[in-house]
C-alpha cells in the first residue's frame, strides 16, 4: 500500500480501539482501520473510515453495546522519578 503522506509502498493497515467523548458520553470504537507507514512514521485514518466513525457516533444507540470497564488514571511519573533523584 503507498503512504497518501509520504507517496512511498510499504503503508500497511492496523486497527485499533478508539474512544470518543467522556464519562457518560464515552463511546468506544473497536476494529478501527488505521493506516501506518514504517517510512515516515505517520498514521492516519481514511475519509471512508471517518465518515464511518461519524455514522457510528450519530447512531450510537443502535450500535453501540453497554459494557461495564474498568477505567485508571494514567499517574505523572516524572515527578516519582524526581522524588529518586533528589532523595
Amino acid at each position: 500500500m503507498i503512504c497518501d503522506i509520504c507517496g512511498q509502498e510499504g503503508a500497511n493497515i492496523r486497527h485499533v480501539t478508539r474512544s470518543y467523548g467522556k464519562k457518560t458520553n464515552l463511546l468506544i470504537i473497536e476494529n478501527v482501520p488505521v493506516i501506518s507507514c514504517p517510512h515516515c512514521r505517520d498514521s492516519y485514518l481514511t475519509a471512508d473510515t471517518l465518515h464511518e466513525i461519524e455514522r457510528i457516533k450519530l447512531h450510537r444507540k443502535s450500535f453501540a453495546k453497554k459494557h461495564p470497564i474498568p477505567v485508571a488514571a494514567f499517574r505523572d511519573i516524572s515527578t516519582k522519578h524526581q522524588d529518586v533523584l533528589i532523595g
